[in-house]
């Protein structure tokens, strides 16, 4: 398969008014191609390639010796000198975002589902810097960029950092490399660079995989549990950011507290909370490859996770809102797909409240402690490790019972009722199931 990865480099300028400049010219061409692609959509949706598409839209806008009349006189005038790869960058971006629009508008008139889909604009984009024409690397550490300068299109130096320019030759060497997109962010610049390779992924029998299933927690970051085919677990780890959430919490906790006196923006507060929930997600992942790698899994499992529907106790309703459980997954799946590690996902019901051993639902909350809990047997156990239990009972148990004829899939749900509805499934119907297969 083929994956993609971006990398933002730092850039350091003389001066950043000449890259403004061409941002703001860029703008202001895209959101001139909208107004003609809207005029001129029912001739341009008839052309199924983006490159005959651009072809049409630069018939319809720009002067040549051999096209000295066209439609849209205006373009020209009020973009001169442009060039041209700046032009037909401008005119993909316009494209997209018309047929994005076009689409949506047909969707909306055919369901009249809440309010119609806004207009296109060209919004904050970013034009894309083609090599050797817009962008040309002059050494190790330094390039040049055409930008808008002196009343004119021309080159301008600009430096890397050293640690951008060495990860990108250590680490990206053997990567297909793409043109480079110049964006700001905040008070910086960076040049962002787009990455494509070709990984394999491993393709062994259900029976002779490890897994490592992974429960994202609130009170842990996260519980992973290494487990084989026949329920076995062979290892299992917690990892837990005390500082980081006590730092959080402290924060969340002011946040509430000026709220409480009618103080409503917190811009400082709230880009330190973002940048803490960041650090959280990056370790976590990066904690999870490790023990991927560590007990030689075959695969990673995490659970269907929507944090936006997830229901909670009002003190805990804002920890909630800044899980970014779907980032760490994000980032998991990329760095595993880099090692040719599979990842999955299973349904997230009942994971936490169901006990691994079948005894029912568990008792959470045992003296304000939500990290453990209480079978009905009267264990104690830890929350995050019953649940990832649980996430890699279900997944070998889907992949069993996927593989089966239908009528062997009826006797086995017959004789392990359990199977026959995903939401229930724990670790015991996992035992269960392979006792029956081996008889």
């Amino acid at each position: 398969m083929q994956q993609f990865t971006t990398y933002g480099a730092k850039i350091h300028m003389d001066s950043a008014k000449p890259v403004q400049a061409m941002i703001r010219i860029y703008r202001n061409a895209v959101s001139f191609l909208i107004r003609v692609c809207m005029e001129q959509w029912e001739e341009i949706a008839q052309i199924k390639t983006l490159q005959a598409r651009q072809m049409c839209v630069e018939r319809l806008i720009h002067h040549t010796t051999n096209r000295p009349t066209v439609v849209y006189e205006d373009f020209d005038k009020q973009f001169y000198k442009l060039p041209s790869y700046i032009r037909r960058s401008a005119i993909s971006e316009a494209v997209g975002k018309v047929e994005s629009y076009q689409g949506n508008l047909r969707r909306w008139e055919k369901e009249k589902n809440g309010k119609a889909p806004g207009k296109p604009e060209a919004g904050y984009t970013y034009p894309v810097l083609y090599r050797k024409n817009m962008y040309e690397r002059t050494g190790e550490y330094t390039a040049r960029i055409k930008v808008w300068i002196r009343n004119t299109w021309d080159w301008m130096d600009i430096r890397f950092r050293k640690s951008d320019a060495d990860y990108i030759a250590r680490h990206c060497s053997d990567r297909m490399t793409f043109s480079p997109t110049v964006i700001r962010k905040g008070k910086q610049w960076f040049l962002q660079f787009s990455f494509s390779e070709n990984v394999s992924l491993g393709e062994k029998e259900i029976q002779e995989q490890v897994i490592l299933a992974v429960d994202l927690g609130i009170n842990n970051a996260c519980a992973c549990s290494a487990m084989k085919y026949d329920g076995t677990v062979v290892g299992r780890k917690i990892f837990r950011m005390p500082a980081e959430e006590d730092c959080l919490n402290h924060q969340l906790n002011r946040i509430r507290k000026e709220m409480k006196q009618g103080h409503l923006h917190f811009p400082s507060l709230w880009a330190s909370i973002e940048s803490l929930n960041r650090h959280i997600a990056v370790e976590t992942a990066r904690f999870i490859m490790e023990t991927a790698t560590g007990f030689n899994a075959d695969g990673i499992v995490f659970e269907h996770l929507d944090p936006g529907k997830k229901k909670s106790s009002r003190n805990r309703r804002q920890r909630l809102h800044m899980w970014k459980c779907r980032d760490i997954q994000s980032m998991v799946t990329c760095k595993a797909h880099r090692l040719g590690i599979r990842t999955s996902h299973v349904c997230a019901w009942n994971t936490s409240a169901l006990a691994f051993d079948g005894s029912g639902k568990v008792e959470r909350g045992i003296d304000h402690n939500h990290s453990i809990c209480r079978f009905t047997t009267g264990k104690v156990y830890n929350c995050d490790l019953n649940a990832s239990y649980n996430i890699g009972a279900r997944y070998y148990i889907r992949e069993i019972l996927k593989t089966m004829p239908v009528t062997a899939g009826l006797d086995i749900s017959a004789k392990v009722p359990e199977c026959s509805r995903r939401s229930t499934c724990t670790l015991s119907t996992l035992i269960s199931l392979n006792a029956v297969l081996a008889a």
